[in-house]
């Protein structure tokens, strides 16, 4: 029995350990035991001593040259940026849409199974919205690349203290707090969600799957409430 449980146990790679909801799976996942190694592709050290992982500090933009280090059985992608945080489009496009499509082609390429992506809520490759095309294009090409159990996940407004100074955001959260009670029916989905529900999902989902890949905000939440 000793002999089946080292056999199943499992390699996780995780880009994006440094932001909210990737510091808060990670530590899920060093606390998970059905996983003996995550491995982290960043740019900056989480700086956690923990014998589970092995760091790997890269230039994310180059993701492609690390395909021999970019093994495991399971990816989760909590990369993102914001227009305030990343000015500049070409690069926002590098980091929202870039690196995620790079991702699903290394999983593809390296017969990893599954890929957990966090997009956002209203993603559409053909929005008028800057932010919005790039998170439904990103959408649309990660999923092109077929990997099996491909899951992309659509919060919206995300909860929570990012250590960084966003007014917009800011003021968006608190207004958030108070909107939240009148979005009922068909607009429940557009209630600001905390970042440990989207871990918690990101983390059953990629183990037990689920009957599609676009899984939006208030389906996150009613599947993280399910596991307390």
């Amino acid at each position: 029995m000793g002999q089946d449980l080292i056999e199943t146990m499992k390699t996780a790679i995780l880009l994006g350990a440094t932001g909210l909801t990737g510091g808060i799976l990670l530590q899920k996942l060093l606390d998970d035991p059905r996983y003996e190694k995550i491995i982290l592709f960043s740019r900056s050290s989480v700086k956690i001593k923990n014998n589970k992982i092995e760091e790997h500090l890269v230039d994310l933009f180059q993701l492609e040259k690390y395909k021999e280090q970019f093994r495991a059985d399971q990816v989760f992608c909590c990369l993102g940026t914001t227009k305030s945080k990343t000015p500049n489009e070409e690069t926002y496009r590098k980091i929202d849409y870039g690196i995620p499509v790079t991702t699903a082609k290394l999983c593809k390429e390296n017969g990893i199974s599954t890929i957990s992506v966090i997009s956002a809520l209203g993603a559409n490759p053909d929005s008028g919205m800057f932010y919005n095309k790039i998170k439904g294009e990103m959408q649309r090409d990660v999923l092109a690349q077929k990997v099996k159990n491909t899951y992309i996940f659509q919060p919206s407004l995300i909860a929570g203290d990012r250590g960084e100074k966003r007014f917009f955001e800011n003021f968006a959260k608190q207004a958030f707090k108070i909107l939240n009670h009148a979005l009922i029916g068909p607009l429940k989905k557009y209630r600001s969600i905390h970042p440990e529900a989207i871990a918690m999902t990101m983390l059953i989902v990629s183990n037990g799957g689920y009957e599609k890949s676009l899984i939006e905000s208030d389906e996150i939440k009613e599947i993280a409430a399910k596991s307390n």
